[in-house]
């Protein structure tokens, strides 16, 4: 999957190994045939949107170690799922977004130009 490109048009970068992260959990926010909730946005998680997501119904906080999840603080990098950010984003409460580890196919739902308004920066 060497050929992966993020939303800058340049090759894919990692997003976490620290938690590792992905839909495939091989640290990149990559697309993915059959994952439903598209978790291609690498995002640097914030208290304000772990709390949002909590209350939306998606803990990331807690640790479950029977799905080897560590749980999630402030600061953490972690895919998310476009239509989640997307909320968050219409919320007031989107994370930074890690531009050269989001998969080239987020922008089939978002555009480049709202990502780089939400750019993290390095």
């Amino acid at each position: 999957m060497s050929d992966d490109r993020n939303v800058l048009g340049t090759e894919l970068e990692p997003c976490s190994t620290d938690p590792t992260t992905g839909y495939l959990r091989d640290g990149c926010c990559r697309h993915v045939p059959g994952d439903a909730g598209r978790h291609e946005l690498c995002a640097v998680v914030t208290e304000e949107f772990l709390q949002f997501s909590k209350a939306r119904g998606n803990d990331l906080v807690t640790p479950r170690p029977e799905l080897d999840f560590p749980g999630l603080e402030s600061g953490d990098r972690w895919c998310l799922c476009l239509d989640r950010w997307l909320e968050a984003e219409a919320q007031g409460v989107a994370p930074p977004v890690v531009l050269e580890a989001t998969a080239e196919e987020a922008l089939e739902r978002i555009e480049l130009s709202t990502l780089e308004a939400h750019a993290h920066d390095a």
